[in-house]
């Protein structure tokens, strides 16, 4: 399998316009605080080493600062790293759920700014799974000169052969015995810089978020045990923990929920008060900040890095951006799933509690900026769920009606 490098071309990336506040709570704050507060800039944690000469962007150079994200537009970026800052990237992907888009969009990012890519799909590329997003479009990756594989990541060293790396990406493993596999290869094969997508449902509940790096986790979680093993290992790594994501070619609902209830004029029923806060990122976002850890290595070695957008939203308020992207009314409905007897968790895309993290150490650490903006990224993925659709597909909604019904609430036929 051995090739020559390729030649990589820029590819077009965009973003929407940021937005700001000026809240400066270290602690409950609806927009990330401008610095990590001082008890975590003290604090002995390993995991969240503080570098204040650490500071320059290097995706938002002074060359492309008039396309900021403070613009009131959708502005093109396209950015090309020099021949001796290019890096040969491996990824290894997931083949479902949520993370999947990851991958795809990190893949595109790292082409565009002149990076080799080589994309690892755990499976077979005749599966099934292949005919859904973000799979059925890797045409985009091969076309910016990426290279696309599949098989499994405990044979990563033969499905690779003849390769040669100085980044691999884990977006795949929840546990050490897949993942083990992996880190091992990399070592072994001379790679210099591990990176892991882990996720920020490992932090313990807290009575004061948002949470920020260095906050206590679970420490029976499988993602944890990753970690620990990384961080053993290898000298130059870093850990990414996401939330939840939109984006074009996600392959898990989470803004389709929505969209799926409001253009049929069903009532949306959602789990407590709706007050909760989450946050919900781009996943333009996420591959930004792992790109910026590949060309800052020195900077991201060692650290751990919430995934996510500076923004947390409500339960409700998700609801009603979403009617207001498909310029549709919204009838949101209030419920305790112990009192009507269903699991949250199959009934509603969140969690339902207070799921809200802030990306503190990657603005500080990388220079990073968050790009996702809801109310313009969502009108974009309802765009595209009406082009595809899914909006005329036909659906049944047994466990709402179940919920309805138990509140004595009218559903239109």
């Amino acid at each position: 399998m051995a090739a020559s490098a390729p030649t990589f071309s820029s590819l077009n990336l965009f973003s929407s316009p940021t937005t700001s506040s000026s809240l400066s709570s270290p602690r409950l704050t609806i927009s990330s605080s401008p610095r990590i507060s001082s008890s975590l800039s003290s604090s002995p944690n390993k995991f969240l080493l503080y570098n204040p000469l650490i500071r320059h962007n290097k995706r938002l150079s002074s060359s492309s600062s008039s396309s900021s994200s403070s613009s009131s537009s959708s502005s093109s970026l396209s950015i090309k790293a020099s021949v001796g800052d290019k890096k040969r990237v491996l990824i290894i992907n997931t083949n479902s759920g949520g993370h999947a888009v990851i991958g795809f969009y990190f893949a595109k990012e790292l082409l565009g700014s002149g990076h080799q890519v080589t994309v690892l799909t755990v499976g077979d590329q005749s599966s099934d799974k292949m005919n859904k997003p973000p799979f059925n479009r890797f045409s985009e990756i091969v076309s910016g000169n990426g290279r696309t594989v599949w098989g499994e990541p405990s044979e990563v060293g033969k499905v690779v052969e003849g390769l040669e790396f100085d980044v691999v990406l884990d977006n795949n493993g929840k546990d050490l015995d897949t993942v083990r596999p992996v880190v091992d290869w990399a070592k072994s094969a001379g790679v210099k810089q591990f990176l892991f997508i882990s996720s920020a449902g490992i932090y313990k509940p807290t009575d004061e978020p948002p949470h920020v790096e260095g906050d206590v986790v679970k420490a029976d979680a499988g993602h944890v045990a990753v970690e620990k093993y990384i961080a053993e290992v290898f000298s130059s790594w870093a850990v990414f923990r996401p939330q939840y994501m939109i984006g074009s070619g996600n392959n898990k609902d989470c803004e389709e929920w929505f969209f799926d209830r409001i253009v049929r004029d069903r009532p949306v029923p959602i789990p407590g008060s709706g007050m909760q806060l989450t946050n919900i990122s781009h996943v333009r976002d996420l591959s930004s900040m792992l790109t910026l850890a590949v060309e800052n290595p020195s900077g991201s070695s060692g650290k751990i890095f919430n995934c996510v957008s500076d923004r947390a939203v409500t339960l409700d308020g998700m609801a009603k951006l979403c009617a207001q992207a498909a310029g549709r009314p919204v009838n949101i409905v209030h419920y305790d799933p112990k009192a009507v007897g269903i699991d949250a968790k199959k009934a509603f895309p969140f969690r339902n509690m207070h799921f809200y993290a802030e990306p503190r150490a990657a603005k500080e650490i990388l220079g990073w900026k968050s790009t996702t903006y809801l109310p313009e990224d969502l009108k974009a993925r309802f765009d595209e769920y009406v082009k595809i659709g899914r909006d005329k597909k036909p659906m049944k909604f047994e466990i709402d009606d179940k919920i309805l019904e138990s509140l004595k609430v009218a559903v239109p036929v």
